[in-house]
């Protein structure tokens, strides 16, 4: 992967549950961070005494972290909505020169903050809830 613009990297939202997909803010700075844990299966048996692993067997997650402002009053309004009712609506996250990632997510973490002389921001923080799927651009 060549080097690509941060701000090329996007979270959206689906903004009905009907697959329409808005930018949730305008990100200053985003992260995504896959995981997939371990499962130990080593023995006595194991050769050399190499630690063995069982493919496929741990649970994978996913996290997102971005911050930013909000673009406009709708997609402010909906991230608070899911925060605060505890929903897990499909989001996508778009890696440029990468690929698209979506399923539901989250908002574990939703922070707003501001200076008297600035604008106010937000960090933001979702957590992989079911299945994601990859698509490649």
């Amino acid at each position: 992967m060549v080097a690509q613009k941060g701000r090329d990297l996007l979270i959206k939202i689906d903004m009905t549950g009907a697959g329409l997909f808005e930018t949730v803010a305008g990100l200053r700075a985003s992260r995504i961070s896959f995981n997939a844990e371990t499962v130990d299966v080593t023995s006595l048996d194991s050769a050399g005494g190499w630690r063995e692993l069982l493919g496929g067997a741990g649970m994978r997650s996913a996290s997102v972290t971005g911050s930013g402002v909000f673009r406009d009053a709708t997609t402010d309004a909906r991230a608070r909505t899911i925060f605060f009712n505890g929903e897990m609506p499909d989001f996508q996250v778009i890696i440029p020169a990468f690929g698209i990632i979506e399923g539901p997510f989250q908002i574990s973490a939703l922070e707003y903050s501001g200076r008297f002389d600035t604008e106010a921001s937000f960090d933001m923080t979702l957590a992989s809830a079911g299945v994601l799927t990859f698509t490649a651009i």
